[in-house]
């Protein structure tokens, strides 16, 4: 099969399953990857990669359930240049109806030596051996160079060369650790296009990381250079510094298709509802100036800008809002909508697959919150649901709270949780300030050892009246999860922000890390 290499068509690989779980602090689990999953085939992602079966029987189990319930996009699982890794990732694929084993080794001086401790001819004769193993399974094999950005440039040629002999039928060169310059990683894949005489049988991929800040250019420089498919994550997510920025990649081709001349099959609209619903799950805020999906990306201040604005919106503005999704915020919503009016702004929003439970939870918040706050924005009710929105499994579940507070003291709360279903008796708790009280009376409640890394608030919308945001970091035993919950209550808010991070940490005790798992 020889594939035609000057196509205009950018395969989009989407890896927020996989790398972007690895990053610090984030956790997922089977329900959360299940909804990203199925907005990610909304929104037209091409490859997804579900995760990688080996690492644990949750990581399996999240592979399996996802390419089960996608039909559509390619579901794609990790595994090692190794038989138990294969037909791990193999059997975790059973069910797909397009399915991908990705398989990788490390191909750089450093990473074999110290790493691998493998000779060039070893690592050489476990790519021949072992995709060839793999395409025995699937006819859809993706072979990666870890670190390949890295590697000797003669090296790199015979094992791409071998690995589409063996019957790779795309081919990822990743830039492992985020060292590649853009015109050396473009000069790379066009030297190893050039002098590998089978290469017309592969499709060629970039796998960029964030470590300069350069994942996104060095990106695009790979498409520039002939490369068809991408490999990035929903808002840059990754270990280290991330990866490169799918909503970034997707609309700089969108924007500037009169230069790259590139196409994607992302539905850009979903952008938007994507972005928010990864912030929400893995508890990672994206910061204010993030590139398309920022809160300030569509924000005009200066008067220069607000004038030019004024005037034509292309003055200062290269693509719209509508295009990823972003509609400009509005008073939608008062004490007295009914369930039907909140049913159909859900859909208005993106929340339009949710069940009916989750419904009347977040209606129910919905109109706590309308009691309490006169003004109520789209992005409120996108907290609501954010919060709500998997919840329904949780060992854990806020239930109320009662805070005193103040300079006279002492600062204690009362709280009441249930944990696997059944109501607790109230905890009281004294702390150092009301946040600490609230915090020391959630470990009286669901004892741990977990230590507080992050505790960080950020206001929903305007106004005193504002919901707050709270982000929660725990770590345990060297495990790192983040929380968010959103109330009008930012003591509320907090709590439901820590159990969110227990529950998370409850998934994460499960997960382990197979050596050398980054590709």
């Amino acid at each position: 099969m020889s594939i035609t290499r000057d196509s205009n068509r950018v395969i989009i690989f989407d890896t927020t399953l996989r790398d972007g779980e690895q990053a610090p602090g984030c956790s997922m689990n089977l329900d959360e990857k299940l909804r990203i999953a199925t907005v990610l085939e909304e929104m037209g992602v091409d490859v997804i990669e579900a995760g990688f079966p080996i690492a644990s029987n949750g990581d399996f189990e999240a592979v399996r359930e996802v390419a089960r319930t996608v039909k559509n996009a390619t579901i794609a699982a990790l595994a090692r240049t190794a038989r138990a890794d294969i037909d791990r990732a193999a059997e975790a694929l059973q069910l797909a109806q397009r399915k991908r084993i990705h398989t990788f080794i490390s191909t750089s001086p450093v990473h074999m030596n110290y790493m691998l401790k493998m000779t060039e001819e070893e690592v050489l004769q476990r790519t021949i051996d072992y995709v060839g193993y793999a395409r025995n399974l699937t006819d859809d094999v993706e072979w990666s160079a870890q670190d390949g950005s890295r590697s000797d440039r003669d090296f790199l040629c015979r094992t791409v060369e071998a690995a589409i002999k063996a019957g790779a039928t795309t081919i990822n060169i990743p830039d492992t650790v985020g060292y590649a310059l853009p015109e050396e990683y473009a000069a790379m894949f066009k030297d190893v296009m050039t002098r590998v005489p089978n290469s017309d049988k592969a499709i060629f991929s970039v796998h960029c990381h964030n470590d300069l800040g350069l994942a996104v250019a060095n990106s695009l420089a790979g498409i520039g250079a002939g490369v068809r498919q991408v490999e990035c994550t929903i808002n840059g997510l990754g270990e280290r510094a991330g990866n490169a920025s799918l909503e970034e990649i997707v609309m700089a081709l969108r924007t500037r298709h009169d230069l790259i001349g590139c196409t994607t099959g992302i539905k850009t609209e979903h952008i938007t509802r994507i972005s928010r619903l990864v912030s929400t799950i893995t508890g990672f805020q994206v910061q204010p100036n993030k590139a398309i999906v920022g809160a300030n990306a569509f924000a005009h201040e200066s008067g220069i800008h607000q004038d030019g604005m004024l005037k034509h919106a292309e003055t200062y503005e290269i693509m719209t809002p509508e295009s990823v999704g972003l509609n400009r915020s509005s008073l939608v919503m008062g004490k007295h909508s009914g369930r039907a009016a909140f049913r159909a702004k859900l859909k208005e929003l993106g929340y339009d697959d949710l069940g009916e439970n989750a419904v009347n939870d977040a209606f129910g918040r919905f109109k706590d919150l309308a009691d309490r706050k006169k003004d109520i924005y789209d992005e409120d009710i996108i907290a609501i649901m954010d919060d709500e929105v998997g919840r329904q499994h949780d060992r854990v579940r806020f239930h109320a709270l009662h805070v005193v507070a103040g300079s006279r003291g002492p600062q204690h709360a009362v709280l009441e949780l249930e944990i696997d279903g059944k109501s607790i008796p109230p905890v009281v708790a004294f702390g150092n300030g009301p946040v600490d009280a609230v915090f020391n009376a959630l470990k009286l409640a669901f004892p741990h050892e977990a230590k507080l890394q992050l505790y960080q608030v950020h206001a929903v919308t305007q106004g005193t009246d504002a919901q707050a945001e709270v982000t929660v970091r725990l770590e345990e035993e060297g495990k790192t999860v983040n929380g968010q919950g959103a109330d009008a209550d930012t003591l509320v808010a907090s709590a439901r922000a820590y159990v969110h991070a227990l529950n998370k940490l409850i998934t994460k005790r499960l997960k382990t890390a197979p050596v050398a798992m980054s590709a």
